[in-house]
């Protein structure tokens, strides 16, 4: 219910009505990309600190620099996702608009699809049945979690640039407290990170969850045999690459919080040797599920524009 009250406009509003989302989007991401110059200009500085032969002073200052350029780019994607959560709601309007208009275009001709067939298209194989189908466990999944994700990611990226302060002002006065200070604010940034990437999976997921509903009840409002793609490889692909992604930013997040506890110098700086590429991986693997969450929404789109020449041609 509450996914539905986000995306769905109030009855009898207008398609032409303007949703703030996209200047709200934009609006956040302008705010990212200030948060990041303001951490390149700190970087300017330490740089500058460390040539005058003033480590401590320059670490101090990378410590907190790191902090707001992980929260920048966390913020340019909390944009993103409002940006596609208006997505979601002009997707609604497309919906019933064509619920509107595409009767008075449908021809009288016979649709050749047989109800309880498979049927092969330019776009991959699709089932044909009597009603629109039921959602997949995914797509339940997606409009249950992306809204918790969402929160939850840009929370826990505040409090690992909260943590950087703290690494920040133990640099110089206590590194053992530094050291634990910079590994919580790596696992909790990027844990962040990956829980925001997920989010805007979530919505991606979402975003074809409601294609393939919305798309199988105007077929069977005007009577037809409700055609519906198959879950294509990408899609499968997508769900994979997504999960993956975000067990590893976890993982990494876990192993972050347990080096706290070692105070082997070598077993510390053997672990952020690799725990660097580890969390770089979960956001790698993240980032390649949604390209292939976009092309499977590419795919969708295009087999739904050609349906709805096929009803209106009876071809």
């Amino acid at each position: 219910m509450a996914f539905e009250a986000l995306v769905t406009p109030a009855k009898g509003t207008s398609a032409s009505t303007e949703i703030p989302h996209t200047r709200a989007g934009f609006v956040v991401g302008l705010v990212g990309v200030g948060i990041a110059m303001v951490a390149f200009f700190a970087n300017l500085s330490a740089a500058s600190t460390l040539a005058n032969g003033d480590v401590v002073a320059a670490k101090t200052t990378l410590a907190w620099s790191f902090g707001l350029t992980t929260l920048a780019f966390g913020t340019v994607k909390f944009g993103i996702a409002i940006v596609l959560i208006g997505i979601l709601v002009r997707i609604w309007f497309r919906l019933e608009s064509i619920k509107e208009t595409l009767p008075a275009l449908k021809s009288d001709g016979e649709d050749r699809h047989r109800v309880g067939s498979e049927t092969n298209t330019d776009y991959g194989v699709a089932t044909v049945t009597k009603t629109e189908p039921a959602p997949l466990p995914i797509h339940r999944m997606a409009k249950t979690m992306w809204a918790p994700m969402l929160v939850m990611g840009y929370m826990i990226l505040v409090a690992g640039t909260i943590m950087s302060f703290v690494w920040s002002s133990n640099v110089g006065s206590d590194p053992g407290a530094a050291i634990d200070a910079a590994a919580w604010t790596q696992g909790l940034q990027f844990l962040g990170e990956a829980l925001l990437l997920s989010g805007i999976s979530f919505l991606l997921a979402s975003i074809l969850a409601n294609l393939r509903s919305g798309g199988g009840e105007v077929q069977r409002q005007l009577g037809l045999p409700v055609v519906t793609l198959k879950m294509p490889v990408t899609a499968k692909a997508f769900i994979a690459l997504m999960m993956m992604g975000l067990v590893a930013g976890v993982v990494q997040f876990v192993l972050y919080v347990v080096g706290t506890s070692s105070t082997d110098a070598g077993q510390i700086a053997t672990a952020a040797a690799w725990l660097g590429p580890l969390r770089e991986l979960s956001l790698g693997l993240l980032l390649s599920g949604i390209v292939l969450a976009l092309a499977t929404i590419a795919n969708v789109l295009g087999f739904q524009f050609n349906r709805i020449k096929g009803i209106v041609t009876a071809s």
